[in-house]
């Protein structure tokens, strides 16, 4: 069993808010277009990194690497740009790092792994991008449990 990696281009999205309507007396909740879009785009991304692998869906407990790479906004001076791109300036703008990496999960249920629920262990991170936006995503096996405080 080996580990799946893939990038998704474009400016990382969040996890929009459930959107709700009235059908008659019951009111049913459902995923906002763009937020659906944006969880093909990275089941999209997963899948054609699994076939070029020839990898199939992951089983048993994963972990989870998300490094949200976010645009450098255009008004930005020079001086500061360099720092963003170094690093030393971080986004703390929306999307929200955790609902990126609910956006991220829902578009990988069913396709990387059976579900979400083998996610046992997390690690995200969001920065600038120097080039262009993107997400940077690893899905691998948990190898061996972490020593326990």
């Amino acid at each position: 069993m080996t580990h799946i990696s893939f990038t998704v281009p474009g400016e990382p999205r969040g996890k929009g808010r459930p959107r709700a309507t009235r059908m008659g007396n019951n009111i049913r909740l459902y995923t906002d277009a763009k937020t659906a879009s944006y969880e093909n785009l990275v089941a999209l991304a997963c899948q054609q990194a699994m076939q070029a692998a020839s990898q199939p869906p992951l089983t048993g407990a994963l972990a989870l690497s998300v490094f949200a790479y976010v645009g450098i906004p255009k008004s930005t001076s020079k001086a500061k740009r360099q720092e963003m791109a170094a690093g030393l300036i971080r986004p703390t703008k929306k999307p929200d790092l955790d609902n990126i990496i609910k956006a991220v999960l829902d578009g990988l249920n069913g396709v990387a792994f059976a579900d979400d629920v083998q996610i046992v262990s997390i690690i995200a991170e969001k920065m600038y991008a120097p080039n262009e936006p993107r997400l940077l995503v690893s899905v691998s096996p948990l190898e061996r449990p972490h020593d326990l405080p």
